[in-house]
Formats: structure tokens, C-alpha cells, sequence
């Protein structure tokens, strides 16, 4: 029995250093959420707007954010609460809630970035319903914001294929992409494409059909995968995001036709 008890005591042990030690890991980045709220509420969005990564401010400016924080009631900001903390690496999450001045809860998560002396936030995502009275993790977009993403994004690809030119594309694409490809390489990839000069812009008369259910993978990117159901041939896609700033932002992109 005693040594059933020292058994638990031990396990006890390893339980409270663990959470010591993710506290400890993550305290930087409750400061910053902390900073960037207050800053938030005393409209000081000079300072706010600083807390932000880079590919945060590249893809929101600050009325942008303003307004985003001001229409979910982020900027009547009392206290937060993080029931979920993790780092991976120069990343991490906070998942929880805000407190408003008026009683509401808003359930929130955090994304951020480890920069040079401190935590940068790097999206900023809350569910679509609005003020809840219960926390939740980052939310799959519905079915029609996914039907939206893919439209947008074959859009804007149909058009680069009709310029002959992945330019107007590269601009859509998340920032993260943006730093691994070039416009050129963008080319080089999708240059086969050229060929159908302005046939693909037929596709904003069609919806695309997804064949399989949208998934988020441990790394938080969002795969959408179907087809737009043209004849006599279909074209297949696969595109993938990651929530970016403050919206899903494309990463990954293929399509073929059969």
C-alpha cells in the first residue's frame, strides 16, 4: 500500500512539473495577448498593431483590425482565460476566452510566432456564432465559407491563367507560401495551364462539389478537396489553407482535369 501511495505521489509529482513547465513556456505569450488587449480597449492600436507578426500586418491593416475586434466586442476587453496552452517549437496557441466589461464571453484562439525578443500573435480566430457562453478550439469553417475559399481561390487562379501570368495569384496565397516560391516558380508550375487561355473562367458559373469531408491536420492546415462538375470533362482539386491574420489564407493548390 505504501508503496502504491509513493507510486501516486510520484506520478503527482510529474503531473504538477509538467504543468509548471508549460506554464512557464507559455507565459510569454499570455504577456502578449495581455499587452495587445489592453492596448485593444485603450484604442491604442499603434501598440496593438505591433504585437502582430509580419504575415499578420502584411495581410490586415489596422482599420482592418479595428473593425474586427470592434464587430466581435474584443475591444470591450475585461479578462482572458486560456484553458488550452501549447509551443511547438517557434510556435505556439492559446485557446480560451474573453471577458467583456458587459459580461459576455467570447470564445478565442491565439496563434503565435516566436520573434526576435518576444511572442508575435499570428491569426486570431473565433468561432462564426458569435458570443458563447463555453470555450472552444479553433473552429472548421462551414460548409459554405469552404465553398467560398475554393471559389475565390479558383477565381483568381483562372484569371492568372487567362493573364498567363501566376502574379495575381502569388498576391492571393498566405504569406508563408509567398516565402517559399516566387512569382517565377509560380509560373513554372503552373505554366502548363497557359494553354487554356480564358476556359477556365468558366467555372464562376459552376459550385464546386466536395468529394471528400474537409479535415485540419495537427500542423492546423485546412484541406479541401472535389471537383466543379463541368462536361465532358471535370476538373479535380486540392487546396489546402492555414488561418492566417485574420481569415484562412491558400498554401497549397492542385488541380487536374479528367
Amino acid at each position: 500500500m505504501k508503496t502504491f501511495l509513493k507510486i501516486l505521489a510520484g506520478i503527482g509529482a510529474v503531473v504538477v512539473i509538467a504543468i509548471v513547465a508549460v506554464m512557464f513556456m507559455t507565459s510569454g505569450m499570455t504577456d502578449t495577448a495581455d499587452r495587445f488587449f489592453t492596448a485593444v480597449k485603450s484604442d491604442n492600436y499603434d501598440e496593438a498593431y505591433y504585437l502582430l507578426s509580419e504575415d499578420f500586418k502584411n495581410n490586415t491593416s489596422k482599420n482592418e483590425l479595428k473593425a474586427y475586434l470592434t464587430s466581435n466586442a474584443l475591444n470591450n476587453f475585461k479578462d482572458t482565460s486560456w484553458n488550452n496552452r501549447s509551443v511547438n517549437g517557434g510556435r505556439g496557441e492559446l485557446i480560451g476566452s474573453v471577458t467583456t466589461e458587459t459580461g459576455g464571453v467570447v470564445p478565442i484562439s491565439l496563434g503565435f510566432i516566436k520573434g526576435e525578443n518576444d511572442w508575435k500573435i499570428y491569426s486570431i480566430q473565433k468561432p462564426s456564432s458569435g458570443i458563447q457562453e463555453e470555450t472552444v478550439s479553433a473552429q472548421m469553417p462551414s460548409e459554405k465559407e469552404q465553398i467560398k475559399l475554393v471559389s475565390d481561390s479558383m477565381h483568381i487562379f483562372a484569371i492568372s491563367v487567362k493573364e498567363k501570368s501566376m502574379s495575381k495569384m502569388f498576391n492571393h496565397v498566405s504569406n508563408l507560401w509567398q516565402k517559399q516560391f516566387s512569382i517565377a516558380k509560380f509560373d513554372e508550375a503552373f505554366g502548363s495551364f497557359f494553354q487554356f487561355d480564358d476556359t477556365l473562367m468558366v467555372l464562376d458559373q459552376y459550385s464546386p462539389q466536395f468529394t471528400d469531408k474537409a479535415t485540419i491536420d495537427e500542423n492546423g492546415v485546412l484541406l479541401l478537396k472535389g471537383l466543379y462538375p463541368t462536361k465532358p470533362k471535370q476538373l479535380h482539386f486540392e487546396q489546402e489553407y492555414i488561418y492566417e491574420g485574420l481569415g484562412w489564407k491558400l498554401m497549397g493548390f492542385n488541380v487536374n482535369i479528367k
